[in-house]
């Protein structure tokens, strides 16, 4: 059963958005080849740094492959890839999305295609499944025993909810309604118990209290957003959102992080999709899915300040942040087809996982990794209390 939250709404002007049934058809993959050559930078993050098995892990989920890449957050050595064929899932479990343990114990995958959230050890030992419809981006509690899911655009009507899971018995313990169609955007507060959603289908956001389920809707002005994913500055202040129809960044204010106010818009590159504040707020990473680059903002002027681009980047779609600050990981799909597609595209090359310095927007580091590279998983930060 859905929960009836307490839902207060400024005003209800809906814009729906079409989607065509087109994007609803399943074509597989031609065989990636390469195209950057030898040109890629190698590694450079660990040189003099000898690995550790306790090092924090990124984790890429390769939604062509059903498989998901595991590499080093310090050293940038590709350490395995895991098969979820082995687990007995399909070749179109689809793989969209992660996040890891502050502690690396554990980690969680949203599996589109077979409708699943799996937690598996940090030895990638299968821990426990959850069940629900087109599971998409995931945001990790480290203060609260929670993993909040949203939902996927790949159904024809996916749930107006987002589910809560008790991430140390792997169970569900509610699901809240947010009212408006696809809820596909989706962070967390850094201290107080709200997570953020925000519709692809229409210009609307929800800041959701994780505790008692109620609900504060909030419109966004402008044309139809398609609003893809958010992130919250480290102070908790603002909440940056990623317009993909506008091209534009949304800034909200979070002063009050139950009732969140539109405050200033930036144009962006084509197809701004994922962003990741660096750990002291300074900098904003923004991917440009259609553009093929990163956008770096100053969040001191709210002003775009360089463009990260790379031949080995190719639709560059999920984001993250290294745990000590020093990375910004970056998956890159290499795929043919439309906007925020899986279904009617093809692979151009295998999917590559560009490591960016933070702070200097330079490329680091270059790593091969599946086809149609999309969610980046890094280790949430440190918890105030114990990991489950």
């Amino acid at each position: 059963m859905i929960r009836r939250s307490t839902t207060r709404c400024s005003t209800m002007r809906p814009l729906f958005l079409t989607f065509p049934l087109a994007l609803l058809l399943v074509l597989a993959p031609a065989q990636p080849m390469p195209l950057w050559g030898s040109a890629a930078p190698e590694p450079q993050g660990g040189a003099g740094e000898a690995a550790d098995p306790l090092n924090p892990r990124v984790y890429v989920t390769n939604q062509d492959d059903a498989t998901v890449t595991v590499v080093d957050a310090v050293t940038l050595e590709l350490l395995e890839t895991v098969d979820l064929r082995e687990f007995g899932f399909g070749d179109y479990a689809r793989p969209h999305h992660a996040q890891v343990e502050p502690d690396g114990s554990a980690w969680y995958v949203t599996l589109i295609g077979e409708g699943k959230v799996l937690k598996l050890s940090r030895e990638n030992r299968l821990l426990g499944t959850v069940e629900t419809e087109v599971p998409g981006l995931l945001s990790l509690d480290p203060d609260r025993d929670l993993l909040v899911v949203a939902r996927s655009m790949t159904a024809v009507s996916p749930p107006a909810s987002v589910l809560l899971i008790r991430r140390s018995d792997f169970t569900v313990v509610d699901e809240i309604g947010v009212l408006f169609p696809r809820p596909h955007a989706l962070t967390r507060h850094p201290t107080e118990p709200f997570v953020y959603t925000a519709s692809l289908g229409m210009n609307q956001l929800a800041a959701v209290h994780v505790e008692d389920g109620s609900v504060e809707l909030v419109d966004l002005p402008g044309p139809p957003h398609g609003i893809v994913q958010g992130a919250v500055s480290p102070d908790g202040r603002w909440l940056a959102l990623t317009a993909e129809l506008s091209d534009r960044l949304l800034v909200v204010d979070l002063a009050d992080p139950s009732r969140p106010v539109p405050h200033r818009e930036l144009p962006m590159a084509d197809g701004p999709f994922e962003p990741a504040f660096t750990l002291d707020g300074r900098w904003l990473y923004v991917t440009n899915l259609e553009a093929d680059r990163v956008t770096v903002v100053d969040t001191e002027g709210w002003e775009t300040v360089a463009e990260v681009s790379h031949e080995a980047m190719a639709q560059p779609h999920g984001i993250g942040l290294s745990p000590d600050g020093r990375f910004v990981f970056v998956s890159n799909r290499h795929q043919a087809g439309g906007i925020h597609d899986h279904h009617g595209g093809h692979a151009t090359a295998s999917g590559t996982l560009l490591v960016i310095r933070a702070g200097a927007h330079e490329v680091e580091a270059v790593l091969e990794v599946g086809r149609y590279a999309a969610g980046v998983g890094v280790p949430a930060p440190p918890r105030t209390g114990g990991t489950p």
